[in-house]
């Protein structure tokens, strides 16, 4: 499917390119564990929804790289194959996936399951609010099997009416919740991501895929909390205020004089940081330039930035 004009104008995409990311989104994580530093101590992760494999390249060079680390991508479709990253070409919702996972980490659990699954959008939004909440909650529902007490969990929500019922029931496993807006991931999309930390289930939960995630045991407080009592988490926004900004477009020509001038961003050496190369603004543009708003729309997080 051929990129749109706009895909082509986001800096994003075409750091991406410049940078050999399969999609814009591999900033985001990036984004995220800058804020929220995910990948301390962490040596099995598992990525689900992985297709095509931004995050999951991420985690190669974050997880994979060490002798100890271990990553285990999932998908229902095939991708490429990625250095240090194992695949699993399975269904999130099915026993034997999770089966599956544990054992490529030899019976351990996993210290951080992510997901960045999304959809496709229809465009009316209750509708995608509602898919994408189901989609995060299989994901959570198969991380009760996969993951550690005290793991981490990330995933992404698309924030609506009734997102304060979602927050609620990730509250139920999660002592930690917070909503995270990443720098990378534009202000005209309604996406932003579920960071749970210190996995942490009910007294006699019993992961089961077979069932719904809530039972009737132990939901008796989550479907209390509506008015005052409601769930309110803390929404943070990732990435250095001076870096690329999402909804502006910056002219390719402009930005190449820019940058070879030294006064679009700071240059960065591979061997000082071999996971990207330039992503902040050490100081405002030296002249205001033209900002571009995008139309509110629903993100395609997943923008394929294979050639």
């Amino acid at each position: 499917m051929g990129r749109t004009s706009k895909d082509k104008r986001d800096v994003y995409y075409r750091l991406a390119k410049e940078n050999g990311w399969r999609a814009r989104s591999a900033f985001k994580l990036l984004q995220l564990d800058e804020e929220f530093q995910l990948f301390q101590g962490v040596t099995r992760a598992v990525d689900l929804c992985a297709a095509p494999g931004s995050w999951s390249q991420v985690l190669s060079q974050k997880i994979g790289g060490q002798e100890s680390g271990h990553v285990v991508a999932v998908d229902l479709q095939a991708m490429a194959p990625l250095p240090g990253v194992l695949q699993i070409q399975g269904d999130i919702t099915q026993l034997s996936t999770a089966k599956e996972i544990i054992q490529h980490f030899e019976g351990c659990p996993a210290d951080l399951v992510v997901c960045d699954g999304a959809p496709d959008v229809t465009g009316l939004h209750d509708v995608d609010e509602y898919m994408q909440a189901q989609l995060l909650l299989a994901a959570l529902n198969i991380a009760t099997h996969v993951l550690k007490p005290g793991g981490c969990f990330v995933a992404k929500i698309f924030r609506g009416r009734d997102v304060t019922l979602l927050y609620s029931q990730l509250r139920v496993f999660f002592p930690s919740v917070l909503c995270a807006k990443p720098r990378s991931s534009r202000n005209s999309s309604i996406e932003a991501f579920a960071v749970c930390r210190g996995y942490d289930p009910p007294e006699g939960f019993t992961a089961d895929l077979t069932k719904p995630l809530l039972g009737h045991s132990y939901d008796s407080d989550v479907n209390q909390l509506d008015g005052p009592t409601r769930i309110i988490v803390p929404f943070v926004t990732c990435g250095d205020l001076s870096s690329y900004d999402s909804d502006r477009s910056y002219p390719v020509d402009e930005a190449c004089t820019l940058k070879k001038s030294g006064r679009l961003a700071k240059e960065i050496h591979p061997q000082d940081c071999p996971i990207r190369r330039v992503d902040t603004l050490p100081q405002p543009l030296a002249t205001p330039q033209p900002h571009t708003l995008l139309a509110p729309e629903m993100e395609d997080n997943e923008m394929n930035c294979s050639p």
